[in-house]
């Protein structure tokens, strides 16, 4: 496998300072998916000494003053350093007006996701898009999940500046140069998950780490941010502390605001979050799922980017294997689609048995160095049957089955490059068969650009925001039970 190498030299020596951080200030960032806690893989180095003896450790938990004199030789899985293949692209399933914010100039509307930022450079005077860009979204350094940074601001107050800083300073405004937005901007719009919103506008996300969960605000905020320049950056309104903006702008986006349903929105990111509409009301609910389906916790996971495994396909007789990688690079890891097609296929040719296990041997080789265990596989069905779970759910809470829904939205950059075939056949989507399902691309992004578009969209997205009935699933009496149902693989 590719690796990256670098030694420590005795000068460099620092006091108190991990290797993670050692690598990040030498533009080597790993992987540092639990926020440098010990709690994952992602950071994984091999330290190799003059004789050349080496062993493999994690470098959030080794000081630099550990390292001196020796090489650090780092895989390519374990870096960040690559671009993701973040979604920019959408379908809008709803009439667009023209009635910009601001009239002349030009205008930017902004996805913040957890893992991913992408950029809309518009022309407010024509609606025409004339620049865009993508990128994953700097504070991933700092750890994996919005909790993971909640709680880092809770027990370090100055984190939240850091990651305003990372998210703004870092992110959005070399995006905003890549995508052309070299001249003063007129206006912004910005959808994201709540916690993600918050560091944006450098407001302490850390109450909604405990219950009850509370935001410092949900609703539309018109903020300045100083790296931007003195131009309105729209924080478009959210729902819940864990249905934000996101979801809201895809609620729209998508048409299941005005369709008359039963329809469903479901977005499988870094997070999982699903909206139901059913007789004029909606429901929505999060799940904890997302990392699994990024590589989180997996012996050979990573994120989309080049080099991952995007496609897995298997013949029985005589068995082979069979994957697209993206970037048609040499492998370095499996990506979220690609473990999709792993648990459908693995099923479908009796590789896999119902609980997950293999039928021979414990674990299965992709391709030189890339491996999948039992461990992986029983990850990946908790993740998939969080999100399984927690669509039962809302259908349960209206008296649903899934033959019943006319359509399921599959939304976000994760949504856009799995097999939907495949998604069903590994019970992710439970009940439902491909014809049921549209899939819509990064709708959070799109309903940004509807708002920068038309100023009305505000005041709709604020009212969509207040009719949502929020379902908590760890309250529901029957979610326990569908989750354990859904740890399975049928055939």
């Amino acid at each position: 496998m590719p690796v990256t190498e670098i030694i420590v030299e005795p000068a460099t020596r620092q006091k108190g300072i991990r290797l993670t951080e050692w690598l990040r200030r030498r533009h080597l960032p790993l992987n540092t998916r639990c926020g440098g806690r010990g709690l994952c893989n992602g950071c994984h180095v091999e330290l190799v000494d003059a004789s050349g003896q080496s062993r493999q450790v994690r470098a959030c938990e080794m000081s630099v003053a550990e390292c001196r004199h020796l090489r650090v030789r780092i895989p390519e899985r374990s870096l960040i350093a690559h671009r993701p293949q973040a979604v920019s692209d959408f379908r809008i399933n709803v009439p667009q007006a023209h009635a910009p914010l601001v009239r002349e100039g030009l205008g930017v509307a902004i996805d913040v996701g957890t893992t991913t930022v992408a950029v809309l450079v518009v022309n407010l005077a024509s609606g025409r898009i004339v620049g865009r860009a993508t990128d994953f979204n700097r504070q991933m350094h700092y750890g994996d999940d919005v909790l993971t940074r909640i709680n880092l601001c809770a027990g370090h107050p100055a984190m939240i500046t850091q990651l305003q800083a990372a998210v703004v300073k870092e992110t959005i405004v070399p995006l905003l140069a890549e995508a052309g937005a070299t001249e003063r901007l007129a206006c912004v719009t910005v959808a994201g998950n709540t916690t993600m919103l918050h560091l944006l506008a450098g407001v302490d996300p850390t109450p909604m780490g405990t219950v009850p969960f509370t935001p410092a605000f949900l609703d539309h905020r018109v903020i300045r941010l100083p790296d931007l320049g003195a131009v309105d950056v729209h924080l478009l309104p959210g729902m819940s502390a864990y249905v934000g903006a996101d979801l809201c702008a895809g609620v729209l986006a998508s048409g299941l605001a005005y369709d008359d349903g039963p329809s469903l929105l479901v977005d499988v990111g870094t997070n999982g979050e699903i909206i139901l509409k059913n007789d004029g009301l909606l429901y929505g609910c999060a799940t904890a799922a997302g990392p699994a389906f990024e590589g989180a916790g997996l012996t050979s996971g990573v994120r989309a980017s080049p080099g991952a495994i995007e496609r897995i396909r298997f013949d029985c007789e005589p068995f082979a294997v069979h994957t697209k990688i993206i970037g048609r690079k040499k492998a370095v890891g499996i990506c979220g689609s690609g473990y999709i097609d792993l648990l459908a296929e693995g099923r479908r040719v009796g590789l896999l048995n119902e609980q997950g296990r293999f039928a021979t041997p414990d674990r299965l080789r992709l391709a030189d160095q890339v491996f999948v265990t039992e461990v992986d596989i029983a990850h990946l069905l908790q993740a998939k049957a969080a999100i399984a779970a927690g669509i039962l759910t809302l259908l349960h809470r209206v008296g649903l089955e899934p033959p019943q829904i006319k359509m399921l939205y599959l939304a976000g950059g994760f949504g856009l490059h799995l097999d939907v075939t495949n998604a069903i056949a590994c019970g992710m989507l439970p009940g439902f068969v491909p014809k049921q399902v549209q899939v819509i691309g990064n709708s959070s992004l799109a309903g940004a650009y509807l708002a920068l578009l038309d100023y009305g969209v505000l005041d709709e997205l604020r009212r969509l925001a207040r009719e949502l009935n929020v379902v908590e699933l760890n309250l529901d009496p029957g979610f326990e039970t569908r989750y354990i149902d859904q740890l399975t693989l049928s055939r």
